[in-house]
């Protein structure tokens, strides 16, 4: 519950975290990088830049995804935000924004990070600053029904292969398409996806 376990978590999971590409594990060293000399750049006061979580929430069939209508960002996204000091471990805080901001109880976290990204934003520090994100899958259960919280305009279960035109959809397909790789390689097994 510090910022300790957090930077903790979040260097162990990038450390077992295996990039899909060569640019992905340049931005993995770059963010491990920056943990070694900022030992508190996972929580937002941190303003040169910070670790943030976010979590592509799926429904168990994988055919729709629940987006947020962000406020600040005016574009559909997947559902995240800061770590905060009573959160233990990245993961956590990623399963944590998914709850709080859907309203669904009953989430489940796939084990380890699925993808990393980076972007400059002016957060709510009013500053302009960088996330470091990590982002995760989880699925809701069937027939699960968000409740819009204070911290979107809009949110809902969009079909995968029908975004809203003011999606994210390079972010979002990028993760869809790493979420059904995961989901694809548990099926077959590990031995089959050598």
């Amino acid at each position: 519950m510090s910022a300790e376990s957090i930077h903790a978590s979040t260097v162990a999971e990038l450390e077992a975290w295996q990039a899909p590409d060569a640019t992905a594990e340049a931005l993995r060293h770059t963010v491990l990088a920056f943990l070694a000399a900022a030992p508190r750049g996972v929580l937002r006061e941190y303003a040169p830049g910070h670790v943030t979580a976010s979590a592509i929430v799926v429904d168990a069939s994988m055919r729709n995804v629940l987006l947020t209508l962000h406020p600040k960002v005016g574009r559909w996204i997947q559902l995240g935000g800061h770590c905060e000091e009573t959160d233990l471990t990245v993961r956590g805080a990623a399963l944590r924004e998914a709850r709080e901001e859907s309203g669904i109880e009953g989430l489940s976290i796939s084990p380890g990070v699925l993808s990393l990204d980076t972007h400059p934003i002016t957060c709510s520090l009013g500053l302009p600053t960088r996330h470091l994100d990590l982002q995760f899958l989880v699925t809701a259960p069937d027939g699960a029904a968000p409740v819009r919280s204070h911290e979107s305009v809009d949110l809902r279960w969009w079909p995968v292969d029908a975004l809203p035109d003011d999606a994210e959809h390079e972010t979002i397909e990028r993760l869809l398409a790493l979420a059904a790789q995961r989901v694809s390689r548990r099926v077959r097994g590990p031995a089959a996806s050598r």
